[in-house]
């Protein structure tokens, strides 16, 4: 299964098209890969394999946020939120393991 159709069946209420989608899956990679290899002036094209499906759980937490990007915190009828500056969980940012090497 394709990671498009993997977000589309999380993202079962979205009636988004698929660049939209296309465009989330995108956003997350990078996020992935900047996390990975934190000091590669050039990244890879492509994220490992072990990273596919936090790459779709990263795509549908941002869904999700949209209208809310950076909201540090909101409470309204007994419901808190507050979002770090990354707008990404940070117990999903702990799944990417940095990559480094050696001069």
């Amino acid at each position: 299964m394709e990671q498009i159709e993997r977000l589309r069946l999380k993202l079962k209420d979205c009636s988004c098209d698929d660049n939209e989608l296309e465009d989330l899956l995108l956003t997350a990679k990078s996020i992935i890969l900047n996390k990975r290899f934190p000091f590669s002036k050039k990244l890879p094209q492509d994220i490992e394999p072990r990273y596919l499906d936090l790459q779709v759980r990263i795509a549908v937490d941002l869904y999700n946020k949209r209208g809310a990007e950076g909201e540090t915190s909101h409470s309204e009828n007994g419901i808190s939120r507050t979002y770090g500056t990354e707008n990404i969980s940070s117990d999903l940012l702990a799944e990417i393991t940095p990559r480094c090497g050696v001069l």
